[in-house]
């Protein structure tokens, strides 16, 4: 149950009660205290991640699977123990069905480049959702210029941002070969509901791929609950390193699936006619990979579930409705996302303002803020935009930050009304 924005002064946040564990939070800029909300672009590190990194660098570094001293030996087990954690984390029946990828753009291209150059086809459809991120769109584009397929979209309704879902069930019932969709929107906060599409997909007999690049940090994912084939994540949007994430899938479909990166690593037997290749998720892990990245996501997505899911959403939640209910206040302000139920971030567009003279403005005042088309350029001409401005919270901000925010910008307004 989400929290009653008017009850946030009132509760402990939890921002406050951690916030000492991230140091980067703890400085100024341009002389005021920094109120990060950036955290849809990417999360801050906990100590314990970053002491995670520099431990494995300063006692255990080396590499993984193909040595037999000490040091390879505590790297490999640090490794493979970081994927049965992420396993845990989503619900996956087995670390087997787990690959570690650089985050969830690289993951959508191996589906991409391995399943879909495998089972999609000239005169077959993807369907994806109008709200997508590029990483969940241009992917699909590449495959459907080489192979002959084409792309259908579910609409968006309007600035509230939810998914048409009479066009998901007529659009399901003609068969397309996947549906790959966003859990949460990073442009519009809207909280898709993924259990009933991979539901109405799996009635059809259709594919799915879920984005929960924005979710999986956020609140409770399990892949079984969700019933989706493929999922993936980046790790660096819940606390983890940059250039390290996660691919999720079905384990009989990743192993009908050919290897997309060939090298080392990822191979049985290479002779000079043939090479036969390892059983995933190895055989889609080319090369050496990166073994503190993956040793750092395991520590971040612990401490994630130390917190609770259930208790970041609520945080999150609060803070973004109560941050739109104020913002909604201001004069030429454009709310976009839900009126009810949104995640954790707010966009929004003034009047006659672009959105990078808004958070060029809110950084002179210590407020970080993401401004442009956050990666969706379809979605932001679909409504009129060629950009808004986004806050994005997390569980360590605070009310006291979205008083910094809704006055920040409310200053902001009437210097260009001025």
């Amino acid at each position: 149950m989400l929290l009653d924005c008017r009850d946030m002064h009132a509760l402990r946040p939890l921002g406050a009660e951690i916030r000492n564990e991230f140091p980067v939070l703890d400085q100024l800029v341009h002389g005021k205290p920094l109120v990060y909300l950036d955290n849809a672009a990417t999360t801050q590190k906990p100590r314990r991640v970053i002491e995670a990194l520099s431990r494995f660098y300063e006692r255990d570094n080396s590499n993984v699977h193909r040595g037999l001293h000490e040091l390879s030996n505590r790297a490999t087990t640090q490794y493979e123990e970081a994927r049965e954690r992420v396993a845990r984390f989503i619900g996956a029946p087995s670390e087997k069905t787990i690959v570690f990828t650089r985050g969830t753009t690289e993951g959508i291209n191996l589906v991409a480049n391995s399943w879909g150059a495998r089972f999609i086809g000239a005169g077959d459809t993807i369907l994806l959702t109008e709200m997508e991120h590029h990483s969940n769109i241009v992917p699909w584009q590449l495959l459907a210029e080489r192979v002959g397929a084409r792309i259908e979209w579910v609409p968006v309704l309007g600035d509230e941002g939810l998914l048409d879902m009479d066009a998901v069930r007529e659009t399901l019932a003609r068969k397309p070969k996947l549906f790959s969709f966003v859990h949460i929107s990073n442009s519009l906060g809207t909280i898709n509901p993924a259990a009933e599409l991979c539901a109405l997909a799996r009635a059809h007999g259709v594919t799915t791929l879920v984005d929960a690049a924005q979710s999986a940090g956020h609140l409770p994912v399990n892949v079984g609950e969700l019933g989706c084939d493929f999922l993936a994540f980046s790790g660096h949007k819940l606390c983890g390193p940059t250039g390290i994430g996660a691919l999720y899938g079905r384990a009989e479909l990743l192993e009908a699936m050919p290897p997309w990166q060939g090298g080392g690593e990822m191979i049985s037997r290479v002779g000079y006619d043939r090479t036969t290749f390892k059983e995933a998720p190895h055989r889609f892990e080319a090369g050496t990979p990166d073994i503190a990245g993956a040793i750092g996501l395991g520590v971040a997505v612990e401490y994630v579930d130390e917190l609770g899911r259930a208790r970041i959403f609520d945080h999150d939640a609060g803070l973004a409705r109560e941050a739109a209910a104020r913002l909604g206040s201001i004069p030429g302000m454009r709310l976009l996302g839900p009126r009810e139920e949104r995640a954790g971030l707010v966009s929004f567009a003034l009047e006659g303002v672009h959105a990078h003279d808004v958070v060029t403005l809110a950084n002179e005042e210590g407020v970080a803020l993401r401004g442009g088309h956050h990666c969706t350029q379809p979605l932001m001409r679909k409504l009129g935009l060629a950009s808004s401005a986004r806050a994005s919270f997390y569980f360590y901000n605070t009310p006291a930050e979205v008083d910094r925010l809704v006055e920040t910008v409310a200053n902001i307004e009437k210097f260009f009304r001025r």
